[in-house]
């Protein structure tokens, strides 16, 4: 395998590695959709879910007031108007930057992640929890988390196109990395709001990062072709240098 390695450019080394992993991610969607295809939540799922409320009244969630306040909170971080709003935003600034395809390869992503999850939704039917009241409203079905699924696609996307503009790994691997937090965070409110089986929610993750990655390679093919900032370039300074 080394050896075959030495014969593929660096560029296309990195488009295989990120594509291996997006498979991967699939896969373990794919697990998962597979445990949870019955209509009965299995022994996983029930005993999260309670293990989040007190035993003596599943009606209130563990913990004092103000966290069940702050996970209100977080998982607002994951809601459609949220993402949307961000999504917008960047999306307009990369354009006023001259970034184009950048521009571009974020609604991909957005958009492609909203739509993936809005018809698996259908697709499984899989009904909300109803061990416990829900400290959330909903208005779609369970699997997998929307939530979670969205918030992974966009933070990770939005995180990758921020990394391509530093040259330090350790600046890298700090914006992915709160990206990810705070997709986790948006996933785990879920569950503990009890509007969400914790299997939706790995779904979700599973499927937000492998749609997130996979956006990942078409970004770096065209970075690649010139099309995109190279690693280093903020937004908008080649431009400024121009001047």
């Amino acid at each position: 395998m080394p050896r075959f390695l030495t014969f593929i450019a660096p560029g296309e080394r990195q488009a295989i590695f990120s594509l291996a992993l997006a498979a991967l991610c699939a896969l373990a969607f794919i697990r998962v959709a597979a445990l949870v295809a019955g209509e009965t939540p299995g022994d996983f799922d029930v005993h999260i879910i309670t293990a989040l409320r007190n035993p003596n009244d599943l009606s209130d969630p563990i913990g004092p007031g103000w966290v069940e306040e702050a996970m209100r909170d977080l998982t607002a971080l994951g809601g459609t108007a949220v993402l949307v709003l961000g999504s917008l935003a960047t999306f307009g600034y990369l354009l006023m930057t001259g970034k184009t395809h950048s521009a571009f390869v974020l609604a991909a992503s957005v958009v492609g992640a909203f739509l993936l999850s809005h018809a698996m939704k259908f697709g499984f039917s899989r009904p909300r929890p109803d061990l416990v009241p829900h400290g959330a409203r909903i208005y779609t079905l369970s699997f997998p988390s929307g939530h979670a699924m969205m918030s992974t696609a966009v933070y990770l996307t939005l995180a990758a196109l921020l990394a391509r503009t530093q040259k330090k790994t350790r600046v890298k691997v700090f914006v992915i990395a709160i990206a990810a937090i705070l997709a986790i965070l948006v996933g785990a409110s879920r569950v503990y709001l009890g509007v969400h089986w914790p299997t939706d929610v790995i779904a979700g993750w599973a499927g937000g990062a492998g749609w997130a990655i996979f956006c990942w390679s078409i970004m770096y093919w065209l970075q690649q072709r010139g099309q995109v900032e190279a690693e280093g370039e903020a937004p908008g300074s080649a431009d400024i240098s121009r001047r």
